[in-house]
């Protein structure tokens, strides 16, 4: 029996979206086309307890509500995880809080992005890192991806390589060594799970000054983006 592959649930998407979309490891598994025996769940905010490393194929983290910066226990202890996965060369591909939290348990600071909220179907712009990258090597020189996040990676972790970049996030697409990478924007994202998170933020918005109505209207498909999920797991044969 092949070993399963890991959703490690760092929270759960609000619940009106979750009524009408689904959760995070739904739709990981379709972003990663994982037929649904090979996936284990485990949600660590309930202290639902890891699998060792070596017992999984591969891991893919999702996002959260939480603040990296909040130092929780669970968060911690995923933390400690995460070093015992990279000594081991376990595949693993983060998600927003998941690749704030990688970033953070390889040794980068996670802090507030000092210019304020980024939420939307926004412009990235791959680095020239990426163009040997056996994942991000196919990614065109720009591409939109759905955004939702308040925290960030401030500094990197040493050895990592900055991949992709938003005009105002330096740091969106990290890779770490051969088998694990990450992203602050959403590839499991579609543009109607877009759309419920700039409709359920659109107070805050308003507050802080953005036009959470054009955000709204400017959100579109991300098929570029979501394909990253996709193309880690047929590089690392998780999806068999």
């Amino acid at each position: 029996m092949r070993s399963p592959v890991l959703i490690i649930r760092t929270g759960f998407a609000p619940p009106p979206i979750r009524a009408r979309h689904g959760d995070f490891p739904h739709w990981f598994r379709l972003a990663t086309g994982l037929p649904r025996e090979r996936v284990r769940v485990v949600d660590v905010v309930a202290d639902e307890v890891l699998p060792a490393p070596g017992e999984v194929a591969g891991t893919f983290i999702t996002g959260s509500a939480a603040m990296v910066t909040e130092r929780a226990a669970w968060s911690e202890r995923t933390a400690a995880w995460i070093r015992a996965a990279m000594d081991l060369g376990v595949p693993m591909f983060g998600v927003c809080y998941g690749h704030q939290l990688m970033a953070h348990a390889l040794g980068g600071r996670v802090d507030y992005l000092a210019s304020g909220r980024e939420i939307g179907t926004l412009p990235i712009e791959r680095l020239t890192e990426a163009d040997d990258d056996p994942v991000a090597g196919v990614l065109p020189s720009h591409f939109h991806a759905h955004t939702t996040h308040e925290q960030s990676v401030i500094e990197i972790p040493r050895g990592s390589r900055v991949l992709a970049r938003s005009a105002r996030d330096p740091h969106h697409l990290l890779r770490y060594g051969p088998n694990a990478l990450s992203v602050q924007f959403h590839p499991e994202f579609n543009a109607e799970i877009m759309r419920a998170y700039i409709h359920r933020k659109r107070h805050d918005m308003r507050r802080e000054g953005s036009d959470a109505g054009h955000i709204y209207s400017a959100v579109n498909p991300t098929p570029i983006a979501r394909s990253l999920l996709r193309s880690f797991a047929r590089h690392h044969r998780l999806d068999g």
